[in-house]
C-alpha cells in the first residue's frame, strides 16, 4: 500500500460557524487527531508519522483547529477548539469518535469529552496540561512555553529550531526537513500568527472545568513524556485521579512530542487501547 501523501489526503468543510480544513484516509471506526498550539503546528505536521500505521485499521482524521493550518484564523476571543471539534464531527455525519490530542489539544479534546460525551467513545491525550498549574510549575510559565512563546513573537529557522529541539528528547528527531516545514506553516498564515500574539497573555489556549473533567465516563489512556519540558508529566498523572475509567502511561527518554518521538510506540498504543475498549 501507498503511504498517503498531504495532497491526497486534503479535504476542506464548512461546519455552522467554522471553515476546517482535516487530512482523512482509512476506514473504520473514527479517530480523530487534534494537534498542539505551537507556531506551524497542523493535524498534518503532528501526526504524518502515525497516519499510515492507524490509517490501515481506522478512519482517521488529522484536524486543523480554526487559527491553525488551513483552517479559518479566529481572535482569542473567539476560539472555540472543543466547539468546532463537535461542529466538524456533526456535519461529517459521525456519530461517535476515539478523540486523541497532543498538549492543546489535549486540553481540547478532554473539554469535548465532558461538554459532548455522545460524540467521544475513548480519550487519548499526550501531554495535555490538567487545568491548573502543575507543582513544578509554581514558578512561572515552563522552559518550553517560553520558547514557544518567542516562535510566536520572532518566527525564524532559529526560533522554530529552537522550539523543535525543546518539544524533543533527543534532538536526533529534529530534522532540516521538519524546521522548514514549521517555519513555512508559520509564515503562509500571518493572521494565525497576529491572533495568537493578540490573545497573548489573556489566558489558557483551553479552559479546563476542574467539576466536569470528572465526569468524563469514555475510556482514556493518558499518555506523557518523562522528560517533557512543556508540561510536566504529573498533569497526567492528577488527570487520572480525576477521570475514573482512565490508564497513565509515562515514556522515559521522551519529550512532549511522544506521537513523532515514540511514533512506533504511540501508534500500537492507540490501537491496542481501541481493540481492548470496544465501543458500545
Amino acid at each position: 500500500m501507498v503511504d498517503p501523501t498531504f495532497e491526497s489526503t486534503s479535504k476542506q468543510v464548512r461546519t455552522k460557524n467554522w471553515d476546517i480544513h482535516y487530512n482523512e484516509c482509512g476506514s473504520g471506526h473514527p479517530l480523530v487527531l487534534v494537534h498542539g498550539g505551537g507556531p506551524g503546528a497542523s493535524g498534518w505536521s503532528n501526526y504524518n508519522p502515525n497516519i499510515p500505521y492507524l490509517s490501515q485499521f481506522f478512519r482517521v482524521i488529522a484536524v486543523d483547529l480554526p487559527g491553525w493550518g488551513r483552517s479559518q484564523p479566529v481572535a482569542y476571543e473567539n476560539r472555540d477548539n472543543s466547539g468546532a471539534l463537535a461542529e466538524l464531527l456533526e456535519t461529517l455525519g459521525i456519530a461517535r469518535a476515539a478523540v486523541v490530542g497532543n498538549s492543546m489539544g489535549g486540553a481540547s479534546v478532554i473539554r469535548l469529552a465532558y461538554e459532548r460525551p455522545d460524540l467521544v467513545s475513548h480519550l487519548i491525550t499526550m501531554g495535555s496540561p490538567s487545568g491548573v498549574p502543575g507543582m513544578f510549575e509554581a514558578a512561572g510559565l515552563t522552559e518550553g512555553v517560553k520558547v514557544l512563546e518567542r516562535a510566536y513573537f520572532e518566527p525564524s529557522l532559529e526560533t522554530i529550531r529552537a522550539l523543535t529541539n525543546i518539544m524533543t528528547f533527543d534532538t536526533s528527531n529534529v530534522t532540516d526537513e521538519l524546521i522548514q516545514e514549521r517555519l513555512n506553516n508559520t509564515l503562509a498564515q500571518r493572521a494565525h500568527v497576529d491572533n495568537w500574539i493578540g490573545g497573548h497573555g489573556k489566558g489558557p489556549m483551553v479552559r479546563l472545568n476542574q467539576e466536569m473533567i470528572p465526569t468524563i465516563k469514555a475510556p482514556t489512556l493518558l499518555m506523557h513524556g518523562r522528560d517533557d519540558r512543556v508540561t510536566h508529566f504529573t498533569h497526567a498523572i492528577r488527570l487520572a485521579g480525576m477521570i475514573r475509567d482512565s490508564r497513565v502511561l509515562i515514556v522515559n527518554r521522551c519529550g512532549h512530542w511522544l506521537q513523532l518521538e515514540h511514533a512506533k510506540e504511540f501508534n500500537s498504543m492507540v490501537h491496542r487501547f481501541l481493540d481492548d475498549n470496544p465501543d458500545g
